[in-house]
């Protein structure tokens, strides 16, 4: 069980890698947009992951990962890093390439954010004192607000993609905070988060990844527009 953290990494990525060069997808084609992404991306996270495992805010079960660390980070979270954002930026491309009308109208975009909005700043203000959600609210607030005032008809596509592939995050995710094995392979401090859980899964949970993949995305996107 040491190699379960490192397995679901490499199992999220293979597969999607294998098919990126597939001629109705190639997305590799995307890689130099998606790479910068990545390390734009992780500029902001791993600090972020960093400080909070040192505060004790959420942490690593030995049990299920390796032991190889980087700034006390272990080394299947730094993958996570990299395997997650793109499995999850390949489904929103290849959605787009069966269906390129798979996407809201600008109106429910219009809706979505506003309410997305809404509900990330009175959450805030009733629970600034908790970490978890103070930091990754803020941070949720600043990039949607800049996508959504910089290059708003990607969220058409984001958003509606985005409900596709909570379907795997909830698989992954479940699996690493608890759901169907004996223990969690990342345990989470409840003083600092709302303690509300979608099965294992903190509820946060669900902002962190929208925040995380909505960075890469909207680089990705940046170089697909000025590469035509």
């Amino acid at each position: 069980m040491k190699y379960l953290y490192l397995w679901l990494n490499l199992g999220s990525f293979i597969v999607p890698f294998l098919f990126s060069f597939h001629p109705k997808i190639q997305f590799y084609k995307k890689w130099k947009g998606f790479l910068l992404g990545v390390i734009v991306m992780m500029a902001i996270f791993i600090p972020w992951d960093i400080a909070f495992t040192h505060n004790g805010f959420w942490g690593f079960n030995e049990a299920y990962i390796t032991g190889y660390k980087l700034f006390n980070l272990p080394i299947e979270e730094w993958l996570f890093f990299f395997c997650i954002p793109y499995a999850c930026i390949f489904t929103h491309y290849s959605i787009l390439a069966i269906n390129k009308n798979f996407k809201f109208s600008e109106k429910t975009v219009q809706i979505v954010y506003v309410l997305l909005v809404s509900v990330l700043i009175v959450t805030l203000w009733y629970s600034y004192d908790k970490w978890y959600p103070f930091v990754n609210f803020i941070y949720a607030l600043l990039i949607l607000g800049l996508v959504y005032n910089r290059n708003r008809p990607s969220l058409q596509s984001f958003f509606a993609t985005y409900l596709i592939i909570l379907i795997p995050f909830f698989l992954v995710n479940g699996i690493l905070t608890g759901t169907g094995i004996d223990d969690h392979v990342v345990w989470y401090n409840n003083d600092e988060n709302l303690g509300i859980r979608l099965l294992t899964i903190p509820i946060e949970d669900v902002i962190y990844n929208l925040a995380m993949l909505l960075t890469v995305f909207s680089i990705t996107e940046y170089f697909s527009i000025k590469n035509g």
